[in-house]
Order: C-alpha cells, then structure tokens, then sequence
C-alpha cells in the first residue's frame, strides 16, 4: 500500500469535528502568539548591548589568563572544568558531544543566524536529541488517540515520519534564520558604508569608525550593527587585527561582506586609501539594491497571475456574464 493509501485511510478514520477542533485551538494559539509579540516587541539595542560586553569580557579574560601563564611560565594545559547547567548539558558532557566537531559546526551556524551563546549551543544540541523521540512517540499517541482502528504498521510510520520531523526541524528552523538575517545585512549594507565612508574622510580611525556606524544604523539595521559592534571590539582586543576581519567574513558568509572585508584588510596591509576603496563598494552594493528590487518588481506580474486565475477572473466573469445568464433564461423561459 501506498504512502497515500495510508494518509487518506488515517484521514478517513478521523473525525472531521476533532479536526475542527485541533486546527481551532492552533488558530488561537498562534493569534495569542502573534498578539504577544505585536505587544511586548524586543529591545534589539539592549540585546545587542548585552552580546557586545559579553564578547568584550571574553576577550580581556582571554588576554589575561595568556599573561598570567606566560608570567607564571605556562599553565598546565588544561581548562578549569566548566560547571554543568542543565539536563542536556550534563546529557551531552556525558556523551562527550560538546567538544566534537559536530558542536563546533553547530557553534559557527548559530553564529550565522545570530546565537552565539554557549547554551544556545547546549539547547539546540539537547532539542537534536530529544524531539525525534518525542515528536515521534507524541505522533504514535495522537495516531492511537485519532484512530484506534488504524494498525500497528501504520503508527509505526506515523511515528517515524514524527521522528524525522523531529530530526530535521530545529536544522530547517536554524538555516530559514540564517537566511532571512542574511537577506536583512545584505539590505542595511549600502548604507553602513555610506556612514563609514563619512566616518573615514572625517579622520577616525578603523576602530572608532566602525563603532561610530555600528551606534548610528541600529536602530535601522540591527543585525548588520551587531557584526559592525563586534568587529570593533576584536580589533581592539585581538593581536592580529585581520582575524577580526575575517570574523566578520566567518560569521556572515556573504559575498558582499566579503568583499568589504578583503578591502579593509588591503587598506590594513599596504596603506591603501580606504575612503575610495569603500566608495566604490558603496555604489556597488546600492546598484546590486537595486537591481535587486527591479527583479521583484519583474516578477511580479508571473507570480500574480495564478491569484489572478483563480480569485479575480471567477468573479469578473460572475459580475460581467451573470446577469446576461440571467436574462437569456428568463427569455427562454417566457
């Protein structure tokens, strides 16, 4: 039997009111959701600030536990275990997945959407764990609660297909997040550039430059200020100044973040002027906007056609022949 034979039998064996019910009670709870965020929306400023001294305090505990060995001639190599927090962590410390190179992977792509906290990592670590038994036993119960005339087989799969969804969705919700932040640095560039181009020709320094602009376009671009905020601070706290660049390049991934990263790192190597550098990139990236938006706006006819088919046409037609119908039958009927 098909995997559509068993989705129509399932479908066939539940009651329609249940479903009513079910898909009612989601309404409301995405409604309430959704209410709630309109009303208490979050404060991008504070939690920047709060990611900008963690970073900061990292770095200087970093720098001074390197003086102290070297002052003290090298330490015994070992880092003072970390206090356990949490069921997954003491969970994953066990399996000895924290240290792996999956949880480092793991790191750099919730640093790409924006998490960049260590139990960000425990928890989504934790949730790969647990959500494939959970989502896939929930699956088995609901299908066994719904249907307790469907067989054992076809609440195996049900519960399999959970489990898979369970597998696979934290890693879906994650890289959906990398992509929309990515689209919302890509739309704040121009701009950001623009400001260090003034900040540039104005005599500041790199560092105080991108602080500079990292103050001025968060309220506007919150995300680009967040990497601009911790790019400046790893050039104040990093011997090497190009690994902060490359950072940057590290934790977005962007061609055009790449492009400016290369040309800073030019400017820091041979003295290049970086307010022209930084010009052209700026009316570049403006162009690329642009073109951008044409595009959509291109597209925009396609994608309304099939809405057009199947909403407006059937009304216009209803509005436009109906009442000749109407009259050609009373016609006919006289």
């Amino acid at each position: 039997m098909s995997v559509a034979d068993l989705l129509s039998t399932a479908i066939d064996t539940v009651d329609a009111a249940v479903l009513i019910e079910a898909a009612a009670g989601v309404g409301s709870f995405l409604s309430l959701v959704a209410l709630a965020r309109a009303a208490f929306p979050g404060d991008p400023t504070a939690a920047r600030a709060r990611t900008h001294a963690k970073r900061r305090a990292e770095l200087r505990a970093g720098i001074l536990a390197s003086t102290r060995r070297s002052s003290h001639g090298g330490g015994s190599g070992a880092d003072a275990a970390r206090p356990t927090v949490g069921l997954f962590r003491r969970v994953l410390e066990w399996l000895k997945l924290t240290r792996s190179e999956e949880a480092r992977k793991t790191a750099e792509m919730l640093a790409r959407a924006g998490w960049r906290s260590a139990d960000t990592v425990t928890l989504f670590l934790g949730l790969r764990l647990c959500l494939p038994v959970l989502v896939g036993s929930a699956a088995y119960l609901g299908i066994a609660l719904l249907g307790p005339d469907i067989d054992p087989m076809r609440r195996l799969l049900g519960a399999i297909f959970g489990a898979l969804v369970g597998a696979y969705g934290p890693t879906l919700f994650v890289r959906n997040a990398i992509q929309r932040r990515r689209q919302k640095l890509l739309k704040g560039l121009p701009d950001a550039l623009d400001l260090l181009v003034i900040c540039a020709e104005a005599g500041l320094s790199l560092d105080a430059a991108l602080t500079r602009v990292a103050r001025e376009i968060g309220p506007a671009a919150p995300e680009l200020a967040d990497e601009i905020g911790l790019t400046a601070i790893e050039l104040g706290f990093l011997p090497n100044r190009r690994d902060a660049l490359h950072n940057l390049n590290r934790r977005t991934e962007l061609p055009a973040i790449r492009g400016v990263v290369n040309t800073l790192v030019q400017t820091e190597r041979y003295g290049t002027p970086l307010a022209h550098s930084l010009r052209v990139l700026a009316a570049e990236f403006r162009d690329a906007r642009m073109m951008r938006a044409e595009e959509k706006a291109a597209r925009l006819p396609a994608t309304l056609t099939v809405p057009m088919i199947i909403f407006i046409l059937p009304v216009l037609f209803i509005v436009l022949v109906g009442p000749a119908i109407i009259q050609a039958m009373q016609v006919f009927r006289h």
